[in-house]
């Protein structure tokens, strides 16, 4: 990303709650922000418009903007509803066109998933940085995971859908799940609700013992969806972000019972390791960087 260092970038995290506008450098220098709640679609996406045409305005010239939204997503280019958001439980906004309004700029415009974005700002800055081949999982609200390969992130008819893999329930473990598709994928047995269901109250809200047992069935979960991803992308790294990854003593449990469940195939040691499963080292911000980095991505091709 060298080439375009002085280059002014746009980026944008639409998020299902929040959307986070900034202009920045390709170095990952943030030199604008602004926050809003994500409200309905029209409203937001002329908070998004209002956003750049005050940089504009201002006498910024920008190179490119990235988009890391919520999906589902169309992210095929030759389609003709490229980027817009498909059908999303998110009231409202199923079809809504987030590259259209943003293509008025005349600049390039690029859009992907926000874990997508934030596994590629993991890349060029954050816990990832001199890897090609690794997945970014963010643990919140819900579960998804961005899978770079070859330095590039990979999509199908759609965007892998990580968080909706199968997992082998925990002995004695008698919680439904709470996906309203699946039940009992990874997104429905270890995601921020699914925790608050188990336990009849927010993890941030866990304490003693139980927050001991909660954490340990957690990661166990956890460990479940990753050996799904090791056995089929062969990562080198592992990153997770979203709100969950700050249970106390959540990445050493992970790191015990992947290596559990692996049970020494294929034995590679990497796979084992301490900085094997890591957190996000752009924190909160990894989506906004990931913006940033799709953007600069969009100039240098």
């Amino acid at each position: 990303m060298s080439s375009v260092s002085r280059d002014v970038l746009g980026g944008v995290e639409a998020g299902g709650t929040k959307f986070v506008c900034v202009t920045g450098l390709a170095d990952g220098t943030i030199l604008q922000r602004e926050r809003f709640d994500t409200r309905d679609p029209a409203s937001t996406v002329a908070d998004m418009r209002a956003f750049f045409d005050r940089v504009l305005h201002g006498g910024q010239r920008l190179a490119a903007i990235g988009v890391a939204a919520f999906g589902p997503l169309e992210l095929r280019r030759d389609h003709v509803a490229y980027g817009h958001i498909g059908v999303t439980p998110k009231a409202g906004w199923s079809h809504t066109d987030l590259v259209g309004p943003l293509a008025a700029f005349d600049v390039p415009v690029v859009i992907d998933t926000d874990v997508n974005g934030a596994a590629l700002g993991e890349g060029a800055w954050g816990a990832a940085q001199g890897l090609d081949q690794f997945v970014y999982l963010t643990v919140g609200t819900g579960i998804g995971g961005g899978a770079v390969v070859g330095g590039a992130t990979i999509q199908g008819l759609v965007h892998p859908e990580i968080g909706h893999v199968s997992v082998a329930r925990q002995a004695d473990d008698e919680f439904a799940g709470v996906c309203p598709f699946h039940g009992d994928c990874l997104e429905g047995m270890a995601s921020g609700p699914a925790i608050a269901a188990r336990w009849g109250r927010p993890a941030e809200e866990l304490s003693g013992d139980e927050l001991t047992r909660a954490v340990d069935v957690e990661a166990a979960y956890l460990a479940a969806g990753i050996r799904n991803v090791v056995y089929t992308l062969a990562p080198q790294r592992i990153v997770i972000g979203g709100g969950v990854r700050n249970l106390p003593g959540l990445f050493p449990a992970i790191r015990r019972h992947l290596a559990d469940q692996l049970n020494g195939y294929p034995g590679l040691p990497e796979q084992v390791a301490e900085d094997f499963v890591v957190p996000a080292g752009c924190g909160d911000d990894a989506g906004t960087m990931g913006a940033l980095a799709l953007a600069a991505a969009a100039v240098v091709s």
